[in-house]
């Protein structure tokens, strides 16, 4: 037999770890930083479940650091985790549970009526892609205890102590391998987000953060009486409220819906969705049919009721303008796309929001005149918007501002056609672009340099943005088009990378710029094209010898191998770097670092800018209150 043919014996069985270790991906999304998390969310998730169940009422997560590597515990005082025997394979349920994909109580519905975790595979991921996992059990008068390892166990289960017969619940303790990730550390702000959610999905769940990383440790509680009221209030921050606001409230016996929206003076739409407690970051049915019930709801209305006030036409983007929306539901089997659960799929729930949505908010319109007059004039007024800025668009095709074969005369484009080979630095200012378009390979990357901070459309009309000449360059150098015209097949650039410089300001037009992008140009995002260049902080010479830090923990590690002789050089500015260092640092494929931006990243983006830039000094004193401890480097 020759060794090109295929037999069964090419065949490889892995079981259930084995097969999470090696394609961790399939079931985390990434090894990185968000990947690092989600391990975090899966037992955090499993908690929140047995407070939807109404069994728990605190839920407490510990985060600690061992070697270098955080470690997370997730407490609850739920049922507890069976620890009886399983009949059918002779081992505790525990066990069965930490070591088996597919295996739970969420697959018929009795233990669960609704869950997140459904798919039965949260926690043996979690022990796959651990290098420790501790299950402490607490039920029936008694303590119990099983240790597992990298998805084997490592310690049968054991019965550990007494405690009192009320006591009870669930505690998983866990250390991320670091074999399998490339990140150490639990992204604090992304975290506090989740927590403060699930706060306000689940009113009355006291959800409280231990943070033993910092000395003295940080204690911070999640706790909200009015729910979606409470998640209203601190979405909208400083935008002033048009209407009061307006809830839903809808039950089958397999669903549940619960939405609030309100209207602001504001220019963007702000849709939030969840599904059993799971944020859904890319949608899906249930806003698909939210959105589709508001525009007939309001269009139904204004042919009722407008009386030819208006000569133009509503569409549906008009009905959404200032508008913040806040979908919750709870349901049986949804269908989530992938095991990170960022999209729900299934086709009835579209009819259903759909129907539900469109018969209370007509009935509101009707009953509330005065309100329903208010929000017509803000519908009207973005409509008219609209064709100012259709027109002002249009304009701008005229005079070759967003198409057309004439590039911006700042772009230094490469030399190849292929999109898919070609990327493109977007950067900060003349001096960085300068070293930059000496350091980079002219064949494949490109460089397109803005000057100064570009426009925050997170404020703005759209009038004003198809008026900034610093998006309609980068528009025009993508290739993309906008709004009717946008069309994410013509990007020019498959690797569309923001590289700013490593201080305040630049981590500020990062921001600015990644809010555009999530705003108009979300279909970059969604297929992975847009990334973040990640220059260095630090350089370290001794003698002849140099290196490069990209973060504090990679300087401190550095001075400690040569013995804290270096000289260190803190880089405020790309143009600091000659076209050789900025070219092996951070535009060289085989040594730069790249992230990649997500859906989540971005959304994240758009929340911290309205907070740090908003109106609400309020808000800002708090954030910054709660979040002055993690800052590693101030820039003044």
């Amino acid at each position: 037999m020759s060794d090109s043919e295929y037999s069964a014996k090419d065949i490889v069985v892995l079981s259930g770890p084995q097969g999470v270790r090696k394609r961790p991906a399939m079931y985390i999304g990434s090894t990185t930083s968000s990947g690092f998390i989600h391990l975090l969310y899966e037992v955090l998730d499993n908690a929140v479940d047995e407070a939807m169940a109404g069994y728990a009422k605190n839920i407490m997560v510990r985060l600690m650091n061992e070697e270098g590597t955080d470690v997370a515990e997730v407490s609850d005082d739920g049922r507890g985790i069976p620890v009886d025997i399983i009949p059918k394979v002779g081992k505790p349920a525990t066990e069965v549970i930490m070591t088996s994909l597919h295996s739970g109580a969420k697959f018929d519905n009795k233990a669960y009526k609704v869950s997140g975790g459904l798919h039965g595979v949260g926690l043996t991921v979690v022990n796959s892609l651990s290098e420790y996992t501790e299950v402490t059990v607490r039920k029936d008068g008694k303590i119990f205890r099983q240790r597992f390892s990298r998805g084997a166990v490592l310690s049968p289960l054991e019965e550990i102590g007494i405690t009192d017969a009320k006591e009870r619940g669930t505690t998983v303790k866990f250390k991320p391998d670091k074999e399998i990730f490339s990140a150490s550390s639990f992204d604090t702000i992304a975290l506090t987000e989740r927590l403060r959610d699930l706060a306000y999905l689940n009113p009355g769940l006291r959800i409280v953060l231990i943070d033993e990383r910092e000395h003295p440790a940080k204690e911070t509680e999640y706790l909200s009486k009015n729910g979606l009221r409470d998640f209203l209030d601190h979405m909208r921050g400083d935008a002033q409220p048009v209407i009061k606001p307006i809830e839903i409230s809808k039950s089958t016996d397999s669903m549940r819906l619960e939405l609030i929206i309100q209207y602001v003076g504001t220019y963007t739409e702000d849709v939030i969705s969840f599904v059993n407690k799971i944020k859904t970051s890319q949608g899906g049915s249930h806003v698909t049919g939210f959105r589709g019930a508001l525009t007939r709801a309001i269009t139904a209305y204004s042919q009722k009721n407008a009386k030819g006030r208006r000569s133009v036409s509503i569409e549906g983007d008009d009905t959404r303008e200032g508008l913040i929306v806040i979908i919750s539901l709870l349901m049986q089997n949804p269908e989530f796309e992938g095991q990170t659960k960022e999209k729900l799929g299934n086709s009835s729930v579209k009819s259903f929001v759909e129907n539900a949505v469109y018969s209370e908010l007509s009935e509101y319109l009707e009953e509330n005149p005065a309100e329903a007059m208010k929000i017509m004039d803000k519908v009207y007024a973005a409509a008219e918007a609209r064709e100012s800025a259709r027109k002002a668009r249009e304009l701008a095709r005229k005079k070759g501002l967003f198409e057309g074969a004439v590039l911006p005369g700042k772009l230094a484009d490469c030399t190849e056609t292929d999109p898919a080979k070609c990327e493109i630095f977007i950067v900060e200012g003349e001096s960085a672009a300068g070293s930059s378009k000496e350091a980079r390979d002219r064949f494949y990357q490109a460089i397109l340099p803005l000057r100064g901070k570009v426009l925050n459309v997170e404020k703005a009309a759209e009038e004003r943005i198809f008026a900034n000449a610093e998006l309609h360059t980068m528009v025009t150098a993508l290739g993309t088009g906008i709004k009717e015209s946008f069309n994410p097949d013509g990007a020019r650039y498959r690797k569309i990378i923001l590289l700013t410089d490593a201080d305040v300001d630049g981590s500020h037009i990062r921001t600015l710029l990644l809010t555009f992008l999530y705003r108009y140009m979300k279909p970059l995002i969604e297929r992975g094209y847009v990334f973040i260049g990640q220059p260095p902080l630090y350089k370290v010479s001794k003698g002849r010898e140099v290196k490069y830090a990209y973060t504090d923990q990679q300087l401190n590690a550095i001075m400690k191998e040569s013995d804290g002789k270096g000289t260190v050089q803190r880089y405020k500015g790309l143009g600091e770097m000659n076209p050789e260092q900025l070219w092996e640092t951070t535009m060289d494929p085989k040594g730069r670092l790249l992230k990649r931006v997500t859906i989540g990243d971005a959304e994240l983006a758009n929340t911290m800018f309205t907070i740090l830039m908003g109106l609400d000094v309020e808000q800002r004193r708090r954030f910054l209150e709660e979040h002055a401890s993690e800052v590693k480097f101030l820039d003044v």
